[in-house]
């Protein structure tokens, strides 16, 4: 029940969002010029985020092969897929991540493993995305005179890192984390990422591919949101892509609205305004990012029906 109510909120918040973005634009502004150029970058833009999926599965299966469980990455792909599908369509019902643990944990017999490497392979999106972040900072020194845009890009990024570390300080602790460890309840879960943590510790080589391949899906969800910009005739420059975009991924996590709708435009208006964006395109761009990734989701309808397979021993 109190889950429900919780869904019903978030919903609200996000048309309460919207609705005040909406009301300060034309309806016209939200849409592109149509053209020859525009559908080859909606086009290019949807097909990089597919790759971005793949990558992701392959981030996924890089985690588990680190915390010695490989496997193929066929059937992850499908686990990913009709997690997404379920993530982006039916939010009411289960999880996507929860779906994966879950048809992971099927196919292997490792439940608690399975649920680590959802974790672990989430985190490394807190590492990589404030780093990229900062990095593009670095690069374009003038992104820093943007003011209160910069400060919140800042202030968003401090925070996630102190959260980070003390997620992994807390999971990585045999104090803490390690007393959770064959717990009978369900504290064996947080206990099963603390020993992933230590795998992930003693195998760094594998550890480092888990970072270059988070690293290399997070730079295709930027490439993803400029070529979408470009569609939609903003002239954003690739530092600022890069500063801004991971940033507004963090935001929209945050469990205050569905799929991040009205905060990822909330957000995009706060950061493209003093590049000179009009709120419209910048409204525009959260929703067209949107819409991509619902696309990408559908793909995911048909392992999500056809429901679990078991997974060929790696």
């Amino acid at each position: 029940m109190a889950s429900r109510i919780w869904l019903v909120v978030r919903f609200g918040a996000s048309a309460t969002m919207l609705g005040f973005l909406l009301r300060r634009v034309h309806l016209a502004s939200l849409f592109p010029e149509w053209s020859i150029r525009t559908l080859a970058y909606l086009v290019a833009g949807l097909a990089i985020t597919g790759l971005g999926v793949v990558l992701a599965t392959w981030r996924w299966q890089c985690v588990l092969k680190a915390l010695e469980l490989p496997q193929p990455l066929r059937p992850l792909l499908g686990h990913y897929l009709a997690g997404l599908f379920v993530g982006n369509f039916l939010p009411s019902t289960v999880g996507g991540d929860v779906l994966r643990t879950r048809r992971l944990s099927a196919a292997t017999g490792e439940s608690e493993v399975s649920f680590a490497s959802v974790v672990i392979e989430r985190l490394t999106g807190w590492i990589v995305l404030p780093v990229l972040s900062l990095m593009a900072f670095v690069v374009n020194r003038g992104l820093l005179r943007f003011g209160r845009s910069s400060s919140v890009a800042f202030a968003v990024t401090a925070a996630t890192l102190l959260a980070l570390v003390g997620v992994l300080a807390a999971a990585g602790s045999p104090r803490i984390g390690g007393r959770l460890a064959g717990h009978s309840s369900w504290l064996r879960f947080l206990g099963a990422v603390h020993l992933g943590i230590d795998r992930l510790r003693r195998h760094r080589r594998l550890t480092g591919n888990v970072l270059f391949a988070g690293f290399l899906y997070q730079l295709v969800v930027v490439a993803a949101a400029w070529l979408t910009a470009r569609a939609l005739g903003v002239q954003l420059s690739s530092t600022a892509a890069l500063a801004f975009v991971p940033i507004v991924a963090i935001v929209q996590v945050l469990p205050i609205s569905v799929g991040g709708l009205g905060l990822r435009e909330q957000a995009f208006t706060l950061f493209l305004h003093p590049l000179g964006v009009p709120t419209g395109r910048a409204v525009a761009l959260g929703l067209l990012l949107y819409g991509m990734n619902l696309a990408a989701s559908l793909a995911g309808a048909p392992a999500f029906a056809f429901g679990q397979r078991k997974a060929v021993p790696a």
